[in-house]
């Protein structure tokens, strides 16, 4: 991921150097802030592949002498069913049509949208990692549970 990193982050100081020309020089406000959105969106996403980088390490495919065998096994996690997509869903619904009806309607769906949206984000936090799973070692108590069939 530190390819993709550098990739973005170059994408993201042409955009910053873009914004940073073209603002002063033409006067458009809109141009310049789809510009500048440009450069926030591309910085975004090369910050989350770099802290990916740093945290997880090179991958197979970023070693030159890796073999097809060393990207073999889990890749990630997948979850089976998720309420939240719904919630933010309904939520970004709620805000545009309270942008037409009114603040009331817009808060309330602000509201739905950012509970959707922290859903999203925090409903595997707490997931323990591949491989980190009960320890082998007796239980707090001290005694192990008696194996199948033996009572």
């Amino acid at each position: 991921m530190r390819t993709e990193a550098r990739l973005f982050t170059g994408v993201a100081a042409f955009f910053g150097a873009a914004a940073g020309c073209y603002g002063p020089l033409s006067g458009d406000p809109a141009g310049t802030a789809a510009l500048v959105v440009a450069f926030l969106m591309a910085a975004l996403v090369a910050f989350f592949l770099h802290v990916q980088y740093r945290k997880r390490g090179r991958r197979p495919q970023d070693r030159p002498g890796a073999d097809v065998a060393d990207g073999a096994g889990p890749l990630e996690f997948m979850p089976p069913s998720s309420p939240w997509p719904v919630v933010t869903a309904a939520g970004f619904a709620l805000a545009g049509g309270g942008v037409v009806y009114g603040l009331w309607l817009f808060l309330i769906g602000a509201g739905v949208l950012a509970a959707g949206v922290l859903g999203l984000v925090f409903q595997y936090a707490a997931r323990l990692p591949p491989g980190a799973g009960e320890p082998d070692g007796p239980s707090e108590t001290g005694s192990r549970a008696a194996p199948p069939g033996r009572g």
